[in-house]
């Protein structure tokens, strides 16, 4: 919020009771920027809102149907009506969470933006986020009872200071007025990176890792769970979270990444 300083000597010159309207016209407009980002800010980067620049937006691959409704992976043609709704890897083995959606690929135009958030605390990215996964994943957000962000264990929290699928998943719910159970979730035991494991590896990795507390089994007993989560590589990490979770009576889970590989074939089976 800035006076402009060509007006500036006509700001003193006003009376007092001009002066007040005047500051308030302006704080009023510094206060719909921060709410409501005007569609493109001022300055040399030309960022667009709190978060991206227009080079940002442009390199970004947003996913749009036609894609696998079990996995999230975009299909190359659209078959029409009589086609299947999932792809071949899903139809032959079934993931424990019943259908994903991912807002964008996980490719060159989105690493960055993820990693930026990830390690370098760029928290302005975690509503922008949400609001991309509140129009990906509105066919699993319509049919959900709660919203369980993934969990870090408490020594990788410690280290990173917050938890990049929470920062997601709270202003998500919050904006679909779903129930936010980010403690419903665990992590019990600190695991190797799953960068540069395979799938079989990653697998491994988090095996019997994740588990619901018994005193909050009762917050999951007959309720569709949606899992947010930064990003979708092999689909591990989601699927040990969504085994947890329907071991402790959930309904059902369904998975909501802000980006995915772009083939299904990377996919665990």
């Amino acid at each position: 919020m800035r006076i402009d300083m060509g007006a500036e000597s006509d700001f003193w010159k006003a009376g007092p009771g001009a002066r007040v309207q005047s500051f308030a016209r302006v704080f009023g407009r510094g206060l719909a920027d921060l709410i409501l980002p005007p569609p493109e800010a001022p300055g040399p980067a030309g960022r667009i809102g709190a978060a991206l620049t227009s080079a940002e937006w442009s390199r970004i691959t947003f996913l749009e149907d036609p894609v696998c409704d079990g996995c999230g992976a975009p299909f190359t043609v659209d078959s029409g009506d009589f086609a299947e709704g999932r792809c071949a890897p899903c139809l032959a083995h079934p993931l424990a969470f019943a259908r994903a959606r991912a807002a964008c690929l996980y490719d060159d135009g989105s690493r960055p933006l993820i990693l930026r958030f990830k390690h370098a605390d760029d928290q302005p990215l975690a509503p922008l986020f949400a609001r991309w996964l509140s129009r990906s994943a509105r066919p699993l957000l319509d049919e959900a009872d709660a919203v369980v962000p993934v969990p870090l264990h408490p020594s990788r929290l410690l280290a990173r200071r917050f938890n990049q699928a929470a920062e997601i998943a709270r202003p998500l719910a919050r904006t679909e007025r779903l129930d936010y159970l980010p403690d419903s979730l665990v992590r019990r035991a600190a695991t190797a990176s799953q960068g540069g494991l395979g799938a079989r590896g990653r697998k491994q990795n988090v095996k019997g890792v994740f588990l619901v507390p018994e005193d909050r089994r009762g917050r999951l007993r007959g309720r569709r769970i949606l899992l947010v989560d930064d990003v979708l590589t092999t689909g591990a990490t989601a699927e040990a979270c969504a085994r947890a979770l329907l071991d402790a009576g959930a309904r059902a889970v369904d998975l909501a990444v802000v980006a995915r590989v772009q083939s299904a074939r990377t996919m665990p089976r």
